[in-house]
Parts: structure tokens; sequence; C-alpha cells
């Protein structure tokens, strides 16, 4: 049975995985046991692996799903990451009694989905309406409008809208003038006067 493996007081999922994936590839009759498929399928989810967390839920046996519910659970979650619905998969995550190898891998992938959640929305909106978002983010109101005022957003109480701060950009690269007597000369062949 796979444990998990501890680097300096903090899972380290990526050796994990590596463990998990070894372990599968040498199972007596290619047949993992459900822990290890359980821990395999939610560490590929952690990682935003939805190809392999796929490819791994179709080739467990029939009866190792059906006879093991937390699979099914973990593989609830897969499918809401998969339709991207942000307040589904914080509910599935919530709704199930994880095991004890599985608990700590979800925690990490309900944290690693509210990160992503924030990202999203500093890149894809200028405002958005304070339930929304925490919806968006897997929290309640008042804890997300904390979380934004502590990553230097703004938020209006009075039109309850969120206005996150774009992510910073990156700096212009210098254009080398060689590069842009060339881009320039280019343009002076296509000018109309030369077409004629």
């Amino acid at each position: 049975m796979p444990v998990a493996v501890m680097a300096e007081g903090a899972f380290s999922f990526k050796k994990l995985l590596d463990q998990c994936e070894n372990q599968e590839l040498e199972a007596p009759g290619g047949i993992a046991t459900p822990p290890v498929y359980g821990q395999l399928l939610a560490l590929y989810l952690l990682h935003n692996d939805m190809n392999n967390a796929r490819y791994l839920w179709k080739r467990i046996p029939p009866a190792i799903k059906s006879a093991n519910s937390e699979l099914g659970g973990i593989w609830s979650v897969g499918q809401r990451i998969w339709q991207r619905d942000f307040p589904g998969i914080y509910m599935t995550i919530s709704a199930h009694q994880w095991s004890e190898t599985v608990q700590p891998i979800m925690d990490a992938l309900r944290d690693a989905t509210r990160r992503r959640a924030f990202a999203l929305v500093s890149q894809a909106y200028t405002s958005i309406i304070a339930d929304d978002f925490a919806a968006f983010v897997g929290l309640p109101v008042e804890e997300a409008v904390k979380g934004i005022l502590e990553q230097g957003w703004q938020a209006d109480s009075t039109t309850r809208m969120v206005l996150p701060r774009k992510p910073g950009r990156l700096s212009s690269v210098p254009i080398p003038s060689a590069l842009n007597s060339k881009t320039a000369s280019g343009f002076q062949a296509l000018s109309s006067d030369n077409l004629i």
C-alpha cells in the first residue's frame, strides 16, 4: 500500500506520483490495488494532467470501480475539472469522506484549484460580482473579499463588485535598430508609390 512520502514536513506529491505509477506498473497481473488507483487518480488531477487521469479511469477494472466508492468520488471531481465547473469542484471535494491516503491530495487539489481560479479572474475580469467570485474560488463571500484585499485587489461594498488587479506585465523587449530599419525599408518597398 502506498504511503505518502514526506519531504521536510510537507507532502512530496511528485515523488508519491512516481511511486504510485511504479506500483501500478509492477502490480501482479497489471492490476493495482484500489488505494494505488485512488492516489494516482487524485495526483493526476492535482497536477492538472487530465489526459493521464482519463486514461487511468478507463483502464481501472470495472469490478474495482464498483467496489470502491472513493474512486468514483475522485472521478466525479475530475469530471467537474474537465467541465471547468469551479463551484462543482469544491462541492464534490467537500461532499466525500476521503481516506487518509487521499485526503491530503484532495486538500491540495482544492487549494490549487482556488489559486487557479484567482489567477483566471485576475486575467479575465476587470470587475466581477462578489457572490460570483466567491463561488468561483469556493469561499464564503466575506473570506473571498478578505482574500482579494490581501492580494491588493479592490472591493466596492456599495456595488458588491470585486475589482481584480491585473497580473504584472512583461516588460517590452526593445527591437534592435537593424531589425527596425529592415522593417521600415520593407514597408517602403510596399508603399503605393512603388506599386504603380
